[in-house]
């Protein structure tokens, strides 16, 4: 499979420096996937981060000849750092290699995953697509009672009052809250911003409350809304754009060998993987919890 690849990229390499008429060239737009939640690994995927991504999407805006960039986007959302990351390099180089960008929800373009979808010059979806949750969520446990009921002592010694802030073995205090609130408001100030800047006029101007709410809406909706810009399928949408011989050309990233993958896994790896590793069990909970947010 990785022979096949490097072979139709040094095919496509060789084509972009003949001339049109000795290899017949066709439109062709490269198509970076970003599937899963954000920020979130688990097992052997690393989970949409920039580190993850863009190599992908170097290679994807330096492709020879593209005449557009497709994103397909399916995420939930998560961490909204990685999500910022991601959104502001394919607008750099959307805006360096002067390439019209194309994004397409699948299933779901979610929270930070719709964040992404923004950095899309045309944003298109299912008319099933879930598309919205513009917001900010935080959430965790207290376990407090439940080590007291088993007589269990926290023991906990910081420098700085703020240090242990939320600490789930401690009753929550109103002021850690507080502090989290105006952290929250940054992020969500930050996004409301770009969702704005990004989509412009075609967002209505009397439905910010409804918008930013932190609500999802099927594809249709959204596109009532100005979120999307059109319902359609990316073959569909694309070769109406660009004509019946339009190529899409998958950029995939290259697996490490059954060696390389042996040689990265710590010692005892083995062994643990026969077990509950706790790291990846609470790794895919809280990815199966985004997508259940969502009905999905």
């Amino acid at each position: 499979m990785r022979e096949e690849r490097n072979l139709s990229s040094l095919t496509d390499r060789i084509a972009a420096i003949l001339p049109g008429a000795v290899v017949g060239r066709k439109p062709t737009i490269p198509v970076v996937r970003l599937n899963g939640a954000i920020g979130i690994s688990v097992g052997l995927r690393p989970g949409l981060s920039l580190a993850s991504v863009a190599p992908l999407l170097e290679r994807a805006f330096s492709y020879p000849r593209a005449s557009a960039v497709a994103i397909a986007i399916n995420s939930p959302g998560g961490s909204p750092v990685q999500s910022q990351l991601i959104h502001t390099r394919i607008r750099a180089l959307a805006d360096e290699k002067k390439i019209p960008v194309f994004a397409f929800c699948e299933d779901a373009a979610a929270s930070g995953g719709y964040l992404i979808a923004c950095a899309a010059d045309e944003i298109f979806a299912d008319a099933s697509s879930i598309v919205g949750s513009i917001g900010v969520v935080s959430s965790g446990f207290g376990f407090h009672e439940l080590i007291s009921r088993y007589g269990i002592e926290r023991r906990l010694y910081t420098t700085g009052e703020a240090k242990a802030i939320l600490d789930p073995f401690q009753p929550e205090k109103a002021e850690d809250v507080a502090r989290l609130r105006k952290l929250q408001e940054r992020v969500f100030d930050a996004f409301k911003q770009l969702v704005r800047d990004r989509r412009g006029a075609r967002l209505p101007q009397d439905l910010d409350h409804e918008l930013f709410s932190g609500a999802f809406w099927a594809g249709e909706d959204a596109k009532a809304l100005g979120l999307i810009d059109e319902i359609g399928d990316m073959r569909s949408v694309l070769r109406a754009r660009f004509g019946k011989k339009l190529r899409l050309r998958p950029i995939q990233a290259q697996r490490p060998g059954l060696i390389a993958q042996f040689m990265r896994q710590p010692p005892g790896a083995g062994e643990m993987r026969s077990l509950i590793d706790p790291r990846e069990a609470l790794a895919t909970l809280e990815e199966r919890a985004l997508w259940s947010r969502l009905g999905l």
